[in-house]
């Protein structure tokens, strides 16, 4: 079974999101895109921006198919020093915040479509703990109460914290009975982290979809497929053998440098080698 082929915009992450680059995607091959929403780019509190989008989505093929969860609510990505999107923050208030943050983000999806909603639990320094789990599953349930009235499922993303390895995060499901939340399996944090192969073990059918990426298992390089060390056939096979084959999302860095004239062909290529 052909697993659904999917551009992340972050790939353009330095330029505001504009029709131009979803018609580039659907040129390269992508059948749907994942929006990633940061405020320089998908502005998600701009009436403007998201009506442009959404009249250009019902009228091309190409859907929309996630949506990633803001990381930062300035335009600067926190460079300026304005403080991380944490849902697993110490402090109350930053977690009120940062739930507060998402949910504008999810509004979007009154207009424009979104079957999924990517979501980071905290940052790479967080620890494991009952205290962290307690806050994952208070996010998780309040986000998942407000995304489900808008046709949107919420998927956790493994990064390379230790409360979101694979492990962890079906035990946070798991003790929260969130049937209905679902992972999306970032192969390139699996890959620097507890290996590709043994994180879709982990997963399972649990997996809603996939980012791919690769890197030399040593940083999180957001890399093109085949510019690293991962082995591409073994972990095509592995999702490919699972009861429902998930989405494959093309989750590749905007500062790789390729140039522009290059990156449709790039596309079309790492769709190939994914299979």
């Amino acid at each position: 079974m052909t697993m659904l082929r999917v551009l992340s915009t972050h790939l353009f992450l330095n330029q505001r999101l504009h029709t131009g680059l979803l018609e580039m995607a659907a040129r390269s091959g992508a059948q749907a895109v994942e929006v990633f929403a940061a405020r320089q780019h998908f502005d998600y509190t701009s009436r403007e921006h998201i009506t442009e989008l959404a009249s250009w989505f019902r009228s091309n093929a190409l859907k929309p198919w996630s949506m990633h969860a803001p990381l930062f609510s300035d335009r600067e990505m926190g460079r300026a020093g304005a403080p991380s999107v944490n849902l697993l923050h110490p402090e109350k208030s930053r977690r009120i915040d940062a739930m507060d943050e998402i949910k504008r983000a999810l509004e979007a999806a009154d207009s424009i479509p979104f079957q999924n909603l990517i979501l980071h639990l905290g940052e790479q320094t967080d620890s494991w703990s009952p205290r962290t789990l307690e806050h994952a599953l208070t996010a998780l349930e309040h986000l998942g109460a407000f995304a489900h009235p808008m046709g949107v499922r919420l998927l956790v993303e493994n990064l390379t914290s230790e409360p979101t390895t694979p492990e962890h995060l079906m035990e946070i499901l798991r003790i929260g009975h969130l049937d209905n939340i679902g992972v999306c399996l970032d192969l390139g944090h699996a890959h620097v982290t507890v290996g590709v192969e043994a994180a879709i073990a982990t997963v399972g059918n649990r997996i809603g979809q996939v980012h791919a990426h690769d890197n030399h298992g040593l940083k999180d390089e957001h890399l093109w497929p085949g510019d690293g060390t991962i082995d591409w056939p073994t972990a095509v096979k592995a999702l490919q053998a699972l009861a429902t084959p998930p989405a494959t999302v093309l989750e590749v860095s905007h500062a790789l440098g390729d140039a522009p004239a290059d990156i449709p062909g790039r596309i079309e290529k790492a769709f190939e080698r994914l299979g």
